[in-house]
């Protein structure tokens, strides 16, 4: 039998951690990366554990995952974050998978997000393909976003259970990781890749995000859910804008036609509006009558 180990790295997980060690009790060995908690997280991962080592937290969170794949000593390394599960039915694939070797060099899997108390089953949010089971040779985090995928050298199969993502459970935890850790770094992320933003992005920049992810990827299926997800996505896209303004001091823009400038920004958005939901009821008219 191969050997697996899991690894997970945590800060002030005291609420998910049992119920993501537990759904990771099958694996050869257990190891805790902590980022300094000052919460109970490593008090109950050593029930789990013996194996957990404190890192400074790092706001790059890839940074302290990596360090943990460093210390596994398996030859295959599964990753999960505190608030990530792996079901009795995940579970029975991967043990049914590694019963003897294979040609891959990691596995991508499905991960069934759950946010607001609902498993979301459009937008951005399904099938949201993660590569969390891979050789610990092949893989790695390059370290330079925080929603970044692994890295993984040879090729890539797929399993056909789904992750399960406790994910937002409040719309506090959402605005605050989205103010405090992803838009910082999606900010500079925009500034280093050399790109330009100018005023009227401050209207295109949300507005696209919008219609994307309600019509084009179909979050309007999951109702009242799809639509707040849709418009915190667009504020997503409105803070980057925001962020990188400010890194660039806040530079000015006005002109005496500034006024008509912006109705002809929303003018645009309108029509764009009108496109989709045109768009959206002849796509349903087609599969109605098509019977699918």
């Amino acid at each position: 039998m191969i050997k697996i180990s899991a690894v997970v790295s945590a800060y002030n997980e005291e609420k998910n951690i049992a119920d993501c060690l537990e759904s990771l009790e099958w694996a050869d060995e257990i190891i805790v990366v902590d980022n300094t908690s000052s919460d109970k997280t490593v008090q109950i991962a050593k029930k789990y554990t013996s194996k957990i080592f404190s890192r400074v937290n790092n706001q790059m969170l890839n940074i302290n995952k990596n360090f943990g794949f460093t210390k596994a000593k398996g030859e295959w390394i599964i990753n999960l974050d505190a608030d990530e599960r792996v079901s009795p039915e995940l579970k029975k694939e991967i043990l049914r998978n590694f019963s003897s070797d294979n040609n891959f060099s990691a596995f991508k899997t499905a991960r069934k997000n759950i946010l607001f108390n609902k498993w979301i089953q459009h937008g951005i949010w399904w099938p949201d393909y993660q590569i969390r089971l891979f050789r610990k040779s092949k893989g790695k985090f390059n370290c330079l976003h925080v929603h970044e995928k692994l890295t993984v050298i040879g090729e890539i199969g797929q399993l056909d259970n789904p992750l399960i993502h406790y994910n937002y459970r409040s719309v506090s935890q959402f605005i605050k990781k989205m103010n405090d850790i992803y838009t910082d770094n999606e900010a500079e992320n925009f500034l280093n890749s050399g790109k330009q933003i100018h005023w009227f992005d401050a209207i295109r920049m949300p507005a696209n995000d919008f219609l994307a992810n309600f019509f084009s990827r179909e979050s309007y299926k999951d109702g009242l859910h799809g639509l707040v997800l849709s418009l915190l996505q667009s504020f997503y896209a409105f803070l980057v804008f925001c962020k990188v303004w400010e890194k660039q001091k806040f530079w000015e823009y006005q002109n005496k036609e500034f006024l008509v400038e912006v109705g002809q920004e929303f003018k645009k958005f309108n029509s764009d509006l009108g496109y989709w939901k045109r768009r959206t009821k002849l796509k349903g008219f087609f599969k109605n009558l098509l019977g699918r």
